[in-house]
């Protein structure tokens, strides 16, 4: 299987999605959930190269549990997983 090495300052990730359930127990469907905002870090580029040739490097990494923009980054699909693609832009916060 084919792994994937992201370029630049992107960061590939895996969504972290708990079974949402209703005020009265009810669990929701994946199709009526909304699109979840964290995930996992599972790789990262070696970051962002500035006009001047300086590499700033990625904050996060693999491991990392984030909070990112809810519809920043593109989803793709390898073999049966599902991961997202962000740039570093779109990650607001690590969970700690």
């Amino acid at each position: 299987m084919a792994t994937l090495k992201p370029l630049n300052d992107r960061i590939v990730v895996k969504a972290v999605t708990p079974q949402e359930k209703t005020a009265g127990g009810i669990f929701l469907p994946d199709s009526a959930q909304e699109k979840p905002q964290e995930a996992e870090v599972v790789a990262v580029g070696p970051g962002k190269l500035l006009e001047n040739g300086k590499v700033v490097p990625v904050e996060v990494k693999p491991g990392d549990i984030i909070i990112y923009a809810k519809y920043g980054g593109t989803e793709i699909k390898l073999g049966t997983e599902e991961y997202t693609i962000l740039r570093q832009d779109d990650v607001l916060a690590i969970k700690e």
